[in-house]
């Protein structure tokens, strides 16, 4: 109540137009992030976020249009590591949370995953990428450590040269102090240094995260640039808001189906990852 329902409409202009500044600085990773108001923080999976995201609406005569990039990091991840089995799930658009729930829970072919079992998978799928330790996927999925130390060597297992990746990214950051994207920006760790095994540790999660966290906040940041030049002083279209792997336009109505298979191929085909495609959903209606 105190964060959205009060405090959003206080913020509109005259037009009834709300706006949010963007910061380039405010995370370590290269993400923007969003304050006076937070617009990246706007709920979605709830029933009440869904009504709060109502609330923003397109302008007479436009639709708002969303474009999400689907599974950005773990490809990057793919493609960074060069592990075929990953590689080899997003080319041939096979559900990578799937392949992962048969791994860590040890099923045939003929097992069905459960909603339950690959929900589990996914959690374990990003938490590579955070560089969670057994005792934090334990507690994120209220299992045992033992359980979740299995989980996560079965996932290694699976996907042998992301363990490759992670300890020559952590390698490479401790000798140099600082670790890069795969556009070469820069992050220093000097945690990485600390005698304190807790310290150490987080640095080590930060670099593996800072490499492909960091690199698909790039992407995001390349294809905005790329858009708005194709885009500038054109009236029929307005990129308004970027929340993490998502990009929200107002489109002109009856334009509607020439943008979205244009800003479709833009974000699809504007950066080109070694041996990994990057995949892009696109929806539209009247409100968010």
């Amino acid at each position: 109540v105190s964060t959205y329902i009060e405090t959003l409409p206080k913020l509109v202009d005259k037009n009834e137009r709300i706006h949010t500044t963007f910061n380039q600085t405010g995370t370590a990773t290269g993400r923007l992030s969003s304050n006076d108001p937070n617009l990246q923080n706007i709920p979605a999976r709830s029933d009440e976020g869904a009504r709060l995201r109502e609330g923003f609406t397109a302008r007479k005569g436009y639709f708002l249009a969303s474009f999400d990039y689907s599974q950005i990091e773990l490809r990057v991840l793919a493609s960074v590591s060069g592990d075929e089995n990953l590689i080899d799930a997003y080319n041939n658009d096979l559900d990578l949370h799937d392949l992962t729930a048969r791994k860590i829970f040890d099923l045939n072919s003929e097992d069905t995953v459960t909603r339950e079992m690959r929900s589990v998978a996914k959690i374990v799928n990003f938490s590579i990428i955070y560089g969670k330790t057994p005792f934090g996927l334990s507690k994120e999925l209220g299992i045992t450590q033992s359980e979740a130390k299995l989980y996560i060597e079965r996932y290694f297992g699976q996907y042998p040269k992301v363990k490759e990746l992670e300890s020559k990214i952590i390698e490479e950051a401790t000798e140099k102090g600082f670790v890069e994207t795969i556009y070469g920006r820069k992050r220093a760790i000097p945690e990485l240094k600390s005698n304190n095994k807790q310290v150490k540790n987080s640095g080590e999660r930060m670099a593996v995260n800072t490499v492909i966290q960091g690199s698909a906040a790039d992407i995001l940041k390349i294809i905005m640039v790329k858009l708005h030049k194709e885009f500038e002083g054109n009236s029929e279209i307005f990129m308004n808001l970027q929340v993490h792997d998502e990009l929200l336009f107002e489109i002109q109505e009856d334009k509607i189906d020439f943008y979205m298979e244009k800003i479709k191929k833009i974000m699809e085909e504007g950066v080109v990852l070694p041996k990994v495609k990057l995949k892009v959903n696109g929806s539209y209606g009247k409100n968010w």
